[in-house]
């Protein structure tokens, strides 16, 4: 008798992960492909089937989750993601839902509470005793994502412009950018004007985050205080939404920008208590979703396991 097997995909907008799992949530393969948000990306479509394409003759694949950029916030969008998915799984159960829901999903085991987002964008999801779901933010870098990494990475490049122009004081940010990006130091405006107008991708600002927070942890006043700029605005996205739920209700986080011990510290501090840990990564919520379509039994142990897994998998 041939297993059940489940697939999660969790895509965002800078990168893809896929988990084929067994019923006992062990991971039995895994993949990786790049960014498929649709708002920014015209060819999501084509990076997103190439990531599927090894999966869609898997014997014994019985039920798909994808959690995907834009999912049930623009109806065309999520139309042409339905599409995609069903498309390549005709045979199994098939669900598309919001990254940012899954990654809820996964980090409180399906159970309430409010989970903080901040990878290539940001946003806020709660989702009360009753099962209700809520979002604050999400608006995209051209209006929102405050708080993300590319909003991060944005407020660096401005702060390091500023200083090289001498309307702001010296900040160790300027080396700190111009030596990740291989720029010359000997002509910024040169240098750092034709990147950005030539190779200033969403996920190459974003990646900028990493570099604003080694810089503040070495002490930079400018890049910590670009952080706590951050963590001001990730907390008005929980004061927002904590308003649709039970008081106190428990909050987590996900995304990339929180590899960042000071800025989770700096939010931690404007909350006014810490983080519970996630159960689950966004992946392992896809997971979830996915056995939730056959009614699988998802109790302490299957987390334990698909946790294991994950990290195994996907740690590095």
């Amino acid at each position: 008798m041939r297993p059940d097997l489940i697939l999660g995909v969790d895509g965002g907008g800078t990168k893809m992960m896929l988990a084929l799992a067994d019923r006992n949530g062990t991971f039995l393969r895994t993949g990786f492909g790049g960014g498929v948000n649709a708002m920014d990306n015209p060819g999501w479509r084509d990076e997103l089937s190439r990531c599927l394409e090894p999966f869609r003759h898997q014997e014994g694949l019985v039920s798909v989750a994808a959690a995907l950029p834009v999912f049930g916030e623009v109806a065309t969008i999520s139309r042409q993601l339905d599409e995609v998915v069903n498309r390549a799984f005709p045979n199994a159960r098939t669900r598309v839902l919001n990254d940012v829901d899954a990654a809820h999903l996964g980090a409180f085991a399906g159970r309430s509470g409010i989970l903080l987002l901040s990878g290539t964008g940001s946003m806020a999801w709660a989702r009360d005793r009753a099962g209700e779901s809520f979002r604050v933010g999400g608006w995209g870098d051209i209006v929102g994502d405050e708080g993300s990494s590319h909003w991060i990475g944005r407020l660096a490049l401005n702060a390091v412009s500023q200083s090289i122009d001498r309307r702001s004081a010296p900040t160790a940010l300027t080396e700190a950018i111009f030596s990740h990006l291989g720029l010359d130091r000997n002509n910024p405006m040169e240098s750092l004007g034709s990147w950005a107008t030539a190779h200033a991708r969403r996920s190459s600002i974003a990646a900028l985050a990493a570099v604003v927070d080694r810089t503040a942890a070495a002490g930079d006043d400018t890049a910590i205080a670009v952080l706590e700029l951050a963590a001001d605005q990730l907390a008005s996205h929980h004061l927002a939404i904590a308003a649709q739920c039970e008081p106190g209700a428990n909050w987590t986080y996900a995304g990339g920008t929180f590899r960042s011990r000071l800025l989770l510290e700096a939010l931690a501090k404007r909350i006014g208590r810490p983080p519970v840990c996630p159960s689950l990564p966004p992946i392992g919520g896809a997971l979830f979703a996915a056995a939730q379509l056959l009614d699988w039994p998802t109790d302490e142990g299957w987390i334990e396991r698909v946790a294991k897994s994950a990290k195994a998998a996907f740690e590095h």
